[in-house]
């Protein structure tokens, strides 16, 4: 058990999700018991990099830094195929205890946007998993680097997802129209409650559509809204036979035991780090299951807030033509992957490469 995670840089390095990171930071607060990590996997010296905070208690903390490692190297791909010339990283303030008091919480929040400070705005963070508006609130009323006050960039992400869904069902069935077909969506978060407001209507009534979320009073508030949407567990939601599974958790549920019990055509999901490893996306391709790359689908939040941050003004018309603009990169990478045969999450990561490496050069 990791009672607390080393600054040692060579340590951090030996991790297999360690890709030459510009920036590993890690603070800790014995007294009130805060641990952040801050991880910077790109940077683009004229442009700071982006990541959302992610607040989460782990049972062991190296998970912590493994999940900021992974995530803020995901934001990296995802800025360069949404052609967003910042860099990649991410936040994760790590809890001491699942539950934890207000007053704990706010200390908490306001101490991670000192240290974010202390990046001198080289790092613009926002919302992730377990972030709260009125937590951006309070890291906004410490530090001027928070991004998410103008729009709610969520709606963006499932606005992608739900355009990632209609084009690889074009991919799959020659149609890109979701009446008829069947979906499973697991998490009926900000993503995946957004993506109903988008599918269920033009879904229609000869489509099923299959939920699930560990929190059971937000499965009945989404039957509430939507009441054609059909209940299963969470640890049968991807035993489904569907059309299109939709993760929209937590990452890695997508693994190597797994595959084989999937019943589907498609997985498109809002989720971040959705594979276990690469070599899950080379078993799905040769199972026949067309996997849209989550890093490309849900891109849309951080073009919202890009967006934002880029701009005196934020400007939805702006940002909704750059989210739809997520379907033509999604073609090249299901063209290019039908080609040579090659699984899309490869062929998306070569493509992002490409770019950012590129780009360095110009540096």
């Amino acid at each position: 058990m990791h009672n607390s995670i080393s600054g040692d840089i060579t340590e951090v390095s030996s991790l297999s999700d360690f890709d030459n990171h510009t920036l590993v930071s890690f603070i800790e607060d014995k007294e009130s018991g805060f641990r952040s990590v801050i991880a910077v996997h790109r940077a683009n010296p004229e442009v700071p990099s982006f990541g959302a905070t992610r607040l989460w208690h782990y049972t062991d903390s190296i998970d912590g830094l493994k999940d900021a490692l992974r995530l803020s190297r995901g934001m990296s791909y995802k800025a360069a195929l949404a052609g967003l010339q910042c860099g990649g990283a991410k936040g994760v303030i790590l809890l001491p205890k699942k539950d934890i008091s207000e007053s704990e919480r706010a200390l908490f929040i306001k101490e991670y946007a000192s240290r974010v400070n202390v990046l001198g705005g080289n790092f613009i963070t926002g919302i992730d998993v377990g972030i709260q508006q009125e937590d951006l609130e309070k890291m906004r009323s410490v530090s001027k680097y928070i991004v998410g006050f103008n729009n709610n960039s969520t709606e963006f992400t499932a606005l992608g997802l739900y355009e990632s869904i209609r084009t690889a069902l074009e991919e799959v069935f020659n149609s890109s129209d979701p009446s008829g077909r069947s979906f499973a969506i697991q998490g009926l978060g900000k993503v995946g409650g957004g993506l109903l407001d988008f599918l269920y209507d033009t879904a229609g009534e000869t489509s099923k559509i299959f939920v699930s979320d560990i929190n059971e009073s937000l499965v009945e508030m989404t039957k509430e809204k939507f009441p054609r949407v059909i209940p299963v567990s969470a640890e049968e939601i991807s035993k489904q036979e569907v059309d299109v599974f939709v993760p929209c958790a937590l990452g890695g549920g997508l693994r190597h035991d797994s595959v084989k019990d999937f019943r589907v055509k498609i997985i498109a999901g809002g989720a971040n780090n959705q594979l276990e490893d690469e070599s899950v996306g080379d078993d799905l391709h040769e199972s026949g299951i067309l996997y849209a790359p989550d890093y490309v689908v849900n891109a849309g939040g951080l073009i919202a807030v890009f967006d934002e941050y880029d701009h005196d003004t934020y400007s939805r018309a702006r940002v909704e033509t750059a989210v739809r603009n997520i379907p033509n990169v999604l073609k090249k990478i299901f063209t290019e992957s039908k080609l040579e045969n090659l699984a899309t999450n490869r062929v998306a990561n070569r493509m992002a490469e490409k770019i950012f490496n590129e780009y360095a050069k110009t540096r």
